[in-house]
């Protein structure tokens, strides 16, 4: 089942029972210049998630968690991290508990010029209670030494990992949506898949019931339903409403095209020629070797 309309986030939050969602996932307008923010104030941001997350506290069940997807507001070089104002709200209602700061990077971007070129946004992930779903098994990634053996102890000689594989850790290289992307629709910030399907497996139960307050283009109604949990979500915006119906629909149909969760990153071939130094580059731009200057 699910459910996507056309509506405001806090009057669609205020429209949930309590303690009826299983998981809160999503990535809210920050005023980073798209078209559909509201508000260019941090102290904006922060009044309207003092509402969220009393609204988000009240929804979720106990045991149930919020995933907060946000990056930073940069103006005029100057950083401020969004996450640390996210945080001090939530942590605030005395419901929510931070459980882990995931960092999801990404190699492509916006390219600097004054200062390190911004590759990772995070996720702040609240649960509500300390009796918690997650499903770590369902998550796991391959081992990097699966032959791996405990060297000394009781258990010396046995093998040290775990068959299924290890915990993925607060780090995720997940490539992000841009123009040549499997899944990119006309949205300009949209969420791949992959990075809302790992919450889902791990945080949401079976036939559990995911909802997202700023839908965009849908990315995580996919992720729900294509992991068999219900959903619900909401959108300000009449296009990407449409949008995020018809991936739906057509995840339903098993006819959506999205890049699998555990794709390895694309590594070029060396013999590609984007792959190439010009040669052109080579001779006026790289320092030639000590032995050449003397």
């Amino acid at each position: 089942m699910y459910k996507i309309i056309k509506q405001d986030a806090l009057r669609f939050l205020a429209g949930l029972p309590d303690n009826s969602i299983d998981l809160a996932v999503s990535s809210p307008p920050y005023f980073i210049g798209k078209e559909y923010d509201t508000s260019c104030s941090c102290d904006d941001f922060s009044r309207a998630h003092v509402q969220l997350a009393r609204e988000l506290a009240r929804v979720v069940k106990r045991g149930g968690s919020i995933c907060w997807q946000v990056g930073s507001h940069v103006l005029d070089n100057v950083v401020i991290p969004l996450d640390a104002i996210v945080y001090t709200t939530f942590a605030e209602s005395g419901l929510l508990k931070l459980r882990n700061r995931i960092v999801w990077t990404f190699g492509h971007g916006v390219h600097c010029s004054r200062r390190f070129s911004g590759r990772h946004e995070t996720i702040l992930w609240f649960t509500k209670g300390d009796d918690y779903h997650f499903d770590l098994d369902a998550v796991r990634v391959p081992q990097k030494y699966p032959g791996k053996r405990h060297y000394k102890g009781p258990n010396q000689g046995k093998l040290s990992g775990n068959p299924l594989g290890k915990n993925p850790g607060d780090v995720w290289d997940i490539p992000n949506v841009k123009s040549n992307h499997i899944e990119k629709t006309e949205h300009p910030c949209q969420f791949p898949v992959a990075l809302v399907q790992r919450l889902v497996k791990a945080l949401c139960p079976q036939n559990g019931l995911v909802i997202d307050p700023y839908l965009g283009s849908g990315s995580s109604a996919v992720a729900a339903i294509s992991e068999g949990r219900d959903f619900m979500g909401c959108d300000i915006e009449a296009r990407y409403i449409k949008i995020a119906q018809k991936r739906a629909k057509d995840c339903v149909a098993g006819t959506l095209k999205t890049r699998p969760l555990d794709l390895p990153i694309h590594v070029p071939n060396a013999n590609d020629s984007v792959a190439q130094m010009p040669a052109h580059w080579k001779r006026e731009f790289q320092p030639r070797s000590p032995e050449l200057v003397r």
